[in-house]
């Protein structure tokens, strides 16, 4: 019911992101639909190293309740009865190589923000507010998305970006939160989390931080129940 109400009122949710001092958004499923190019870049990975391993939409969907690249790919691999050992240095070599792929892809423009966000950028630095990035993904991933999204100077108008590899623990440990309110100098309170998936909202709520759901491909069937707000998408909020 909380999810059916948040999506008929946005103006609700317009109002909860207006008074915010500032704007904490995760990246992937959020800022734009990432999720599947990330997996086409494991699998390009995945091929150039020999491995026979292919994660479909179905398997990637589960392995995405694994919180980073890195420990995505380690998971897997502990799954798998018969496999040759990976070490440290192995996970990290898929990685780099899906990091590279994945920023290929997405200098092609295929993998435009999703509807309203560059409204509600907008918007929020109109009216003085402090926009954040909180998210488990590599700087790599988010600087190839947002360079591409919103120009090479992106990071200036972010007042904090904390990525996955930031901190000791990835969503839905709070610790990516904590760390921008640290860097912000606010209160959780003063703050409004942009989120798509439980593990997202998880993260932000332990950090007692308000957070507001847009719905993603990957995650749209997750419990949102303890969210302030639900949407489909942004777009309705920078006219309010």
């Amino acid at each position: 019911m909380q999810a059916e109400l948040a999506t008929m009122a946005p103006s609700g949710a317009a109002e909860l992101v207006r008074n915010a001092a500032a704007l904490i958004f995760d990246v992937d499923g959020t800022l734009a639909e990432t999720e599947e190019l990330h997996r086409r870049a494991f699998n390009h990975a995945f091929g150039r190293q020999g491995l026979d391993w292919h994660w479909d939409r179905a398997a990637y969907k589960e392995l995405l309740r694994v919180t980073g690249g890195k420990e995505r790919i380690r998971a897997f691999h502990t799954r798998q009865w018969i496999a040759p050992p990976l070490s440290d240095a192995d996970i990290a070599e898929l990685h780099r190589i899906k990091t590279a792929q994945y920023a290929e892809l997405v200098e092609t423009g295929c993998c435009a923000l999703r509807p309203g966000v560059a409204d509600l950028l907008t918007a929020a630095k109109a009216r003085g507010q402090r926009l954040a990035i909180a998210t488990t993904t590599s700087h790599g991933n988010i600087d190839a998305l947002l360079s591409r999204a919103l120009g090479t100077r992106w990071a200036a108008d972010f007042d904090a970006i904390v990525a996955g590899d930031d901190v000791r623990h990835k969503k839905p440990a709070p610790d990516v939160y904590l760390e921008v309110l640290a860097r912000l100098k606010l209160a959780p309170s003063d703050c409004v989390a942009i989120e798509d998936s439980a593990n997202g909202l998880i993260a932000a709520a332990r950090a007692d931080i308000p957070v507001l759901i847009t719905r993603s491909i990957f995650f749209r069937d997750d419990d949102f129940s303890a969210a302030r707000m639900v949407l489909d998408d942004l777009s309705e909020l920078a006219a309010k």
